[in-house]
């Protein structure tokens, strides 16, 4: 599905009816990493998020690699993750949520290695749109890591 384009002026939403926290869960499989892409572009469409094509992008990179690390390191704890997408006036986050107690960090780039550098990815997305990310753990014992965005870039 793609992104709206500019809505009608007549059936633009209210300013701030995009704004809230939606949850859903999925299976801790590799098929969850393209379905969850796919639900969070179409909640960002449906609700009319208007947020820039960009960010948009970068914020579905994110979504990717995020549910790509819990299906790899987390699903032989955690047979479902959650996903949180909130959205702001002027921001959207998104999350994920497994029950794997082991809280990874950024690593070092190194260019030797195909793989592990996922969260650097985020990381960079994250601070090169002007947001940010981290990890928290949860009350479960769990995981949750997320990443915040702006809805329009920096310098647009």
């Amino acid at each position: 599905m793609e992104v709206r384009g500019s809505i009608p002026h007549e059936q633009a939403p209210a300013p701030g009816a995009y704004e809230g926290v939606w949850r859903f869960t999925a299976p801790t499989v590799d098929p969850s990493v393209p379905l969850v892409r796919h639900g969070v572009r179409t909640l960002v469409a449906d609700l009319a998020v208007p947020v820039h094509d960009d960010i948009l992008h970068g914020l579905l990179v994110i979504v990717s690699e995020l549910v790509t690390n819990a299906v790899k390191h987390a699903a032989v704890l955690s047979p479902e993750l959650g996903v949180e997408v909130a959205v702001g006036p002027d921001w959207i986050r998104v999350a994920v949520e497994d029950q794997h107690p082991y809280r990874p960090k950024v690593l070092e780039t190194d260019h030797a290695r195909t793989g592990g550098r996922g969260l650097l990815l985020v990381h960079a997305i994250a601070t090169e749109a002007g947001g940010s990310c981290g990890i928290v753990q949860t009350a479960t014992g769990g995981k949750m890591i997320w990443a915040a965005l702006p809805l329009r870039p920096p310098d647009g």
